[in-house]
């Protein structure tokens, strides 16, 4: 029997799981960012079995690729996964409000919390600060995910909303955080979801869905253009007509 407060091998894991995943929304673990279970295990001192474990859950969950020789690396989603991303959470959400009104269960009394994670997501946002932004967006959507009645589409949500912000992250710090590119609509979709008014949580949904589509046209234009730069041949300064007047 484990002793109280003992830390055992599935918490270990579960542990190291969640520490590689903040490092990954942090940003300091980025895409294509390639590791081996013995420099995890390493660099926790621990075995490498909760390791690896740990590692084929993060796996499971689409923010680590696996390769049977070169270990582990960060998943790189491209611009076109988070638009699938977008339109996958559209469809989920649309369909659970349009659909019969059992599908979900509001309880007024969760929503004070709700509220106050509504609030800070907000206030962090307009601050810009994306460490404290993810943590209480990723805790606003999931205790809202909780109100859906069935556990398989709960869990999926949550997993794209991570995955979503594991394609941001690194794109966002080299971007001025603002209206722009961050949504500040979390206050304005709880008080629908608390006045029961199904088509204005739609609505509001709706514009959350336009608002990451609008910036996934931003992000496709500016990869476009670097794209068009990087083919672009550079005149060398030998090259006839480059030679000015110096011969004068």
């Amino acid at each position: 029997m484990v002793p109280s407060g003992g830390v055992t091998r599935s918490t270990l894991r579960q542990q190291i799981a969640d520490a590689l995943r903040d490092e990954v929304l942090a940003g300091r673990l980025r895409p294509g960012r390639a590791f081996t279970v013995k420099q995890i295990a390493e660099q926790y001192g621990v075995s490498a079995t909760p390791v690896r474990e740990a590692l084929f859950d993060l796996s499971a969950q689409g923010l680590l690729s696996s390769d049977q020789h070169r270990g582990f690396q960060v998943h790189e989603f491209t611009t076109a996964d988070y638009r699938a991303m977008v339109e996958a959470r559209s469809l989920v959400v649309e369909g659970i409000f349009r659909s019969p009104a059992d599908q979900v269960s509001v309880r007024p009394e969760a929503l004070a919390p709700i509220r106050r994670r509504a609030a800070e997501a907000v206030r962090a946002a307009k601050g810009g600060d994306l460490d404290v932004l993810i943590g209480y967006d990723l805790r606003f959507w999931r205790e809202l995910g909780a109100f859906v009645l069935n556990p398989y589409i709960t869990a999926f949500l949550a997993k794209l909303r991570v995955q979503a912000w594991v394609f941001a992250v690194h794109r966002l710090r080299g971007e001025r955080a603002d209206e722009r590119v961050l949504w500040f609509g979390h206050e304005e979709l709880v008080e629908a979801i608390a006045g029961g008014d199904r088509g204005e949580v739609l609505a509001v949904m709706q514009s959350y869905y336009a608002h990451a589509l609008a910036w996934a046209d931003h992000l496709e234009a500016q990869e476009f253009r670097r794209s068009r730069e990087a083919q672009e041949p550079r005149e060398s300064l030998g090259s006839p007509g480059s030679r000015g007047c110096s011969e004068g």
